[in-house]
């Protein structure tokens, strides 16, 4: 079975503003919604915070009328959340329980673990819904990445408008 022609990668940015996390939600969900149509049953994430909680939200809620769908977050290292406010520390071990499968690229921080984790995203996908309105760090390079390796882009931030 060819599993990457089935799963979509997810990157953003932390700070989602203009827009609002329900706007940028539901238009996430949509996406997901479209491609599960299209085939696309595994969603990977990063588990970071910003759009990459929403997208895994997204995808979660998704499941609960298409269980076929499949949440794998993929962790940069296992003390991601050293630094989180408690609240989102509680959001994101939610999440994590939830998860169909995570995958947990090093134990301790690095510098590259980010870098890592979203190159190894995006070689295990065909297509990419990103969260991209300037061109610049990580999902920046997430998104070029994908884009030099023949990934479909799709960003919500263009939906959002």
């Amino acid at each position: 079975m060819d599993y990457k022609s089935q799963t979509c990668c997810f990157t953003g940015h932390r700070n989602i503003a203009p827009y609002t996390p329900d706007t940028v939600f539901e238009q996430t969900k949509a996406i997901v919604t479209l491609l599960v149509s299209k085939g696309f049953k595994y969603f990977g994430t990063g588990g970071a915070l910003g759009f990459d909680t929403i997208a895994a939200q997204a995808v979660l809620s998704v499941k609960e009328t298409h269980p076929e769908v499949k949440l794998i977050l993929v962790l940069p290292c296992e003390n991601q959340t050293k630094y989180w406010k408690q609240q989102d520390i509680d959001v994101y071990n939610d999440i994590r329980l939830r998860a169909d499968k995570v995958k947990v690229l090093a134990v301790h921080y690095y510098n590259g673990c980010m870098q890592k984790r979203n190159r190894h995203l995006v070689d295990c996908s065909s297509a990419c819904i990103c969260f991209l309105t300037k061109h610049e760090g990580g999902t920046a390079y997430a998104v070029d990445y994908a884009k030099q390796n023949g990934l479909e882009i799709i960003n919500v931030a263009d939906r959002c408008s």
